[in-house]
């Protein structure tokens, strides 16, 4: 194919796992598309994977400067949609939906309403406790104000997790043997965390991608049982064919109707599922989705391109792992 008729697909954070993701799902489509990548390191070795680079400019992102980029880019690639890898793009994009408009550019996004839930983890579960019946089972027992003494009462015996209202791969939790646990890491995390129940183990933690239609709808769901890696993104990944989170999934996709790739993390104790939190984008699991055939990357650009429900291929079984590889350039002259 002609490389300048391929459509051509803006990826952000391609230094990072979630855009490197991205990259290499979308080098599975057909036909083949043409990838620009974005990151704020002129030096990552994400910009080999894409067929263009461009870095962010070193200004503030709030600023006009920042939006200048952004158009001029679009424009300059001809870029037909902008697919973010970054929790700082997704709510960039998000804030300059109206302003980016006139481009023409399709941009990758959940709702504003699912983007807010992804941002605030004590807002989701207080949206689930607001939504009642089995979306309120799946809330985790939780505070954002008291000290230690009510944090046992209400929410039982240590150890408790304390983790900040915002972020994402397990950054900023910590366990709380003790009153002081509490007190240390209460004076670092500030006002913005909140402290839950310890719920269910790290053997039954799952992360579950979903494609959501907008109207409550979704495509199957690919369930991975999983185990974190030293990072805190999916070091172990296992297909799961896990009734109970599959319906889980299905009642929150009715509720919350997101739209778009959208990940949910559970743990379950017993029976009952928990909802950890819900990332309103791509996830850290994308490459390994589209491994065993579910690949979010396609699902969007037939999607948000050219309107159509996207067909879902058969899913596989099996298991993968992450494991660290080197990426070499040697210089033309050696020492």
């Amino acid at each position: 194919m002609d490389p300048d008729t391929r459509t051509t697909v803006v990826v952000t954070g391609v230094g990072a796992i979630i855009g490197q993701g991205i990259v290499r799902s979308l080098r599975q489509v057909q036909p083949p598309v043409r990838i620009v990548g974005v990151d704020r390191n002129q030096d990552c070795m994400g910009r080999y994977l894409c067929d263009a680079f461009h870095a962010k400019p070193d200004c503030d992102e709030d600023g006009p400067g920042y939006r200048t980029f952004w158009r001029e880019l679009l424009a300059r690639e001809n870029a037909r949609i902008v697919m973010p890898g970054l929790d700082v793009d997704v709510a960039y994009l998000a804030r300059h939906r109206a302003q980016l408009a006139d481009t023409g550019v399709a941009l990758c996004l959940n709702t504003d309403a699912v983007i807010a839930l992804g941002e605030d983890k004590w807002r989701l579960a207080e949206a689930l406790r607001t939504a009642g019946g089995e979306l309120a089972a799946m809330a985790i027992p939780g505070m954002v104000e008291g000290d230690w003494a009510s944090c046992l009462a209400q929410l039982g015996s240590a150890p408790l997790l304390m983790k900040p209202r915002r972020g994402s791969a397990g950054r900023g939790i910590v366990r709380l043997h003790d009153e002081t646990d509490f007190h240390y890491w209460r004076h670092k995390a500030g006002r913005d965390f909140m402290v839950q129940r310890l719920v269910g183990s790290d053997e039954e933690e799952y992360t579950v991608g979903i494609f959501g239609l907008g109207d409550g709808d979704m495509l199957a769901p690919l369930i991975f049982r999983r185990r974190l890696g030293a990072s805190g993104s999916t070091g172990y990944a296992e297909v799961s064919r896990d009734p109970a989170i599959a319906q889980a999934c299905a009642r929150l996709c009715a509720y919350f109707k997101p739209l778009g790739p959208t990940n949910f993390q559970f743990r379950k104790e017993g029976s009952r599922v928990f909802l950890l939190e819900i990332n309103p984008r791509f996830s850290s699991s994308t490459s390994l989705r589209a491994a065993f055939g579910f690949n979010e990357a396609a699902m969007a650009i037939e999607l948000f391109l050219t309107g159509r429900r996207p067909e879902l291929a058969a899913i596989r079984a099996g298991r993968a792992w992450r494991y660290a590889e080197d990426y070499v350039q040697h210089d033309l002259h050696s020492f």
